[in-house]
């Protein structure tokens, strides 16, 4: 291509024209594309040419006899000849502009500008196809992606930039000389000139200067021209030097502009580009996977792979999220830590109905202990391990009474309480842990526990087979029920409810019992919260309990907090297989006091 522009260039050396040249359509596409490629200051006789072909108009071409023709032109075919194919194929689809943009067709330029110029300056050509510097950037990083292609060198520029005051002393003179103007034959009061904003910094310069001079006769202060006339040098210095040219200004002039602060100096980041030993004008995508049908056609002999860049950051892996239930469960653990509680544990999923049941004063013929609400266990179907002295007492009581109850008067057997169940609440952990602090002397207690419990319930939206418990027991002497509904109100209010509702209701294992409601300002109404109560002296007695300590407990499930919390209608969005992964890596951190 450049010993066909050399060709072109030495025939204009001798000939303003070609004989007999009548343009076509293409060939003035080809030319478009041309002023974008070719650097003319190389080439001024065909420059000159060119630019004369490309100043006709529509009209004008319309004219020609070739008007219309797709051909090249025959004389200028031995030059076409010499251009690469992809060149004429790109500059086919050229429209009427000299603009360059597309990811895919800036980066075809640089090959086609490189090749005809053997290297460039990123900054300048930038310049030359006004396109932002950054993006000619990208697009050259995007060639040196193809080995071998290109060659880079990082070049540091440095360029002097007018600033704000230097712009605008560039359209309406510099300070000093518009003070002479103003000054004009007659001269000025000098408060009167002080009023411009040009005023302070132009006096002293116009002064240093020797434009004028001032005037004391008369009793005022006056500005008058010592010179008949000036040269605003400044401005034309700033002119200069806006137009890029800096090497028309000295050095020293240069360095009185900087001290004015009418310009800067920065450094820009540009490349210099030349071409690599694999150069060639044409890009061939490179493959991205080595496919299985590849290597069976064997087609993967002729392709080129792109190489792996191992200094790139990797897609970071899915890491683990926090269901939205252990968002809320984490958030009730740290509210109970922050009142004193400690955790119970809550590794049995398996109880005897001894301890799920029993132990709580509840009757062998309770409903709770049907086959519709209980999950029982066929394999271990029994347990026979129990405190032989305690087990003796919970039968007494149920059966006989004591400790100022009549009791239920049944028959109570020892086959029912051995029956294994899926515990039906966390109530079974506080059962066993209040004995284990009877047997070991008693001190005032505060636990907690949070667990799954299992219930054979018809299931519905609100409704799961499992679901956790919220669970809390306060062992004290002489606890009263003011006591409990302080606790309870400070608990709740942790967790963000401070308008709360306590209804009376009846709880086999407590009294009195009461229902915890808080008006929930979302729903506009009360909703029930927990379950709550004093525990029976018929549960804590016989398990070694002095007389005077009562024991307070409440329990609220996980499930409906977190609901409400995350704004979710349906329980099987929230826990079971139906879950929605997405939702559990979305879901913001809990904060139950916030809204």
């Amino acid at each position: 291509m450049e010993s066909a522009l050399n060709g072109l260039e030495k025939h204009f050396q001798q000939f303003s024209y070609l004989i007999g040249f009548n343009p076509s359509s293409f060939d003035r596409l080809l030319f478009l594309k041309f002023s974008i490629v070719v650097n003319f200051d190389k080439y001024p006789c065909l420059g000159r040419w060119y630019k004369h072909i490309s100043s006709f108009s529509q009209e004008e071409l319309q004219n020609f006899p070739l008007a219309k023709s797709q051909e090249v032109s025959s004389l200028l075919k031995p030059f076409f000849e010499a251009l690469p194919v992809s060149t004429i194929e790109s500059s086919a689809k050229m429209t009427d502009s000299s603009k360059v943009d597309g990811e895919t067709e800036l980066p075809k330029t640089l090959l086609l500008i490189l090749d005809a110029e053997g290297e460039f300056s990123s900054l300048k050509i930038s310049q030359r196809l006004g396109v932002p510097h950054q993006q000619l950037v990208g697009a050259i990083k995007s060639l040196q992606s193809h080995e071998g292609l290109i060659e880079t060198t990082d070049l540091e520029i440095k360029n002097l930039e007018l600033t704000k005051e230097g712009q605008e002393i560039a359209k309406t003179g510099s300070h000093e000389f518009r003070v002479f103007e103003h000054v004009g034959t007659e001269g000025i009061l000098q408060s009167e000139i002080m009023k411009f904003d040009f005023g302070k910094v132009g006096v002293s310069k116009a002064l240093s200067n020797g434009w004028v001079a001032i005037d004391k006769t008369g009793g005022s202060v006056r500005l008058l021209r010592k010179a008949e006339s000036v040269v605003d040098d400044v401005q034309k210095m700033l002119e200069t030097l806006a137009l890029g040219d800096s090497t028309k200004v000295s050095s020293n002039d240069i360095q009185q502009l900087k001290k004015r602060k009418l310009v800067s100096e920065i450094t820009i980041k540009a490349l210099t580009v030349r071409k690599g030993p694999q150069f060639k004008t044409t890009l061939e995508k490179p493959e991205l996977d080595l496919t299985a049908e590849m290597m069976a056609n064997g087609s993967w002999k002729n392709k080129t792979f792109k190489k792996y860049n191992f200094d790139a950051l990797g897609i970071p892996p899915n890491s683990g999220h926090l269901h939205p239930l252990l968002k809320v469960r984490s958030e009730f653990r740290d509210i109970f830590f922050q009142m004193g509680f400690t955790e119970m544990p809550t590794n049995r999923y398996v109880e005897s109905s001894f301890w799920n049941f029993d132990a709580l004063f509840q009757p062998q013929q309770h409903p709770a202990r049907d086959a519709h609400d209980t999950f029982f266990l066929s394999d271990p179907a029994i347990s026979t391990e129990f405190p032989t002295d305690y087990l003796e007492r919970v039968k007494e009581v149920h059966s006989k009474g004591g400790y100022g109850s009549i009791g239920y008067e049944y028959d109570w057997k020892l086959e029912e309480a051995q029956k294994n169940v899926l515990r039906t609440h966390t109530t079974a952990i506080s059962a066993r842990q209040l004995y284990f602090l009877a047997q070991n002397g008693f001190k005032p207690s505060k636990m907690f526990s949070i667990d799954r419990v299992f219930r054979n319930e018809t299931l519905d939206a609100t409704h799961l087979a499992e679901f956790h418990q919220v669970e809390g027991v306060v062992a004290d002497r002489n606890l009263s029920l003011a006591h409990v509904i302080g606790l309870f109100t400070e608990f709740f209010r942790k967790c963000g409810l401070k308008n709360l509702r306590f209804k009376p209701t009846y709880n086999p294992y407590t009294e009195p019992s009461m229902e915890i409601f808080a008006y929930h300002e979302g729903f506009k109404k009360w909703v029930e919260i927990g379950n709550s109560g004093i525990f029976r002296p018929e549960m804590l007695l016989p398990m070694g309990l002095p007389e005077d300590v009562n024991v307070a407990g409440f329990g609220l499930s996980l499930e409906r907090p977190t609901m409400i919390r995350y704004g979710l209608s349906n329980i099987r969005e929230l826990f079971g297989p139906k879950v929605n992964l997405e939702m559990i890596y979305k879901n913001p951190i809990c904060r139950l006091d916030q809204e």
